[in-house]
């Protein structure tokens, strides 16, 4: 009898331990530490395809099959004669595994996993990208090597997804390392004046337990919401001066934080939404300087390419 009672009361506190929610270190000046080096390339479309429609969560056998069939593409990556072609997998970092929520896509609200676009949003992207050759204005930011931007900057994209975070006394600093930007959010509860635009917006930061919440406002309008291809139909959405994100960055490990951001823009999109991704923590990971403009001759070409077309 009493080794029953043991074993239970065994269980019993194995059980508790699991459900005490984790909590990290603090930095000096008491913030919860996240600081480190994070990484998010995943297979996981930004949007749900049309094939898992009303499917929110893959199955484990599903997410396997996905996993195997991306492995299988890139070990049959080579070129058929005659092809351009673009980079071969070596220089791709899209990762090898789905989320490891299972969600089945990066959009989570609304429901169906897709970007309420309104319809002035649909046309004016449309326009741009038939007039891309006409003049730089038409491109995307990244194009152009400007910005990713907020939150553009913590989408994945098909290489170079890594964030170094770093704290200091009333700050944190995040580090893109696409494009080699750094977002500084202050710990504040004071924006700048609305004169005060920018292309990436104005943000400030508070902490709610482990979960750090930036809260980002004051953009200028010249900027877009996302500048990755693996974004697919968003690439180059333009922004307007009344686009509102908030940022959730929640510690639930030592190794992962949970990245939520909310968008809101009345102008491009028929009502907010969501983007859920998981960061894993990877100190083994090496962020260069990404030389965006450094031997970039694409805008060039593009806008050549442009007016040998217009002479046909």
């Amino acid at each position: 009898m009493a080794k029953l009672v043991v074993g239970i009361m065994i269980v019993a506190s194995l059980a508790i331990a699991q459900k005490k929610p984790w909590t990290p270190s603090r930095t000096p000046d008491g913030q919860p530490d996240i600081q480190g080096i994070w990484t998010n390339p995943t297979l996981t479309p930004f949007e749900r395809p049309a094939r898992l429609a009303g499917k929110t969560t893959l199955t484990e056998a599903e997410a396997a099959e996905i996993e195997k069939q991306a492995a299988a593409a890139r070990s049959n990556d080579h070129l058929t004669p005659g092809e351009i072609g673009s980079y071969n997998q070596a220089w791709f970092d899209s990762g090898t595994k789905v989320a490891s929520t299972r969600q089945t896509s990066l959009v989570v609200e609304p429901a169906d996993g897709r970007v309420p676009l309104s319809k002035s949003a649909e046309e004016i992207h449309a326009f741009d990208l038939a007039h891309e050759g006409d003049h730089w204005e038409h491109m995307s930011m990244w194009d152009r090597c400007l910005a990713r931007g907020v939150p553009g900057g913590m989408f994945p994209a098909g290489y170079n997804n890594a964030y170094q975070i770093v704290q200091t006394p009333g700050f944190v600093m995040i580090e893109f390392e696409m494009i080699h930007e750094a977002h500084i959010i202050p710990l504040t509860d004071k924006h700048l004046p609305a004169t005060a635009s920018q292309l990436s917006g104005d943000s400030i930061g508070r902490w709610e337990g482990n979960t750090l919440v930036v809260d980002t406002v004051n953009y200028n309008g010249r900027g877009q919401i996302a500048t990755s291809a693996a974004t697919g139909r968003i690439r180059g959405v333009k922004e307007s001066p009344q686009l509102h994100v908030v940022e959730r960055f929640t510690a639930t490990d030592a190794n992962t934080i949970m990245y939520e951001a909310r968008i809101e823009d009345p102008v491009f999109y028929t009502k907010p939404w969501k983007v859920s991704i998981p960061l894993t923590r990877d100190d083994d990971y090496k962020i260069y300087e990404y030389a965006c403009h450094e031997g970039n001759s694409a805008v060039e070409r593009i806008l050549k390419g442009g007016r040998a077309a217009e002479k046909n």
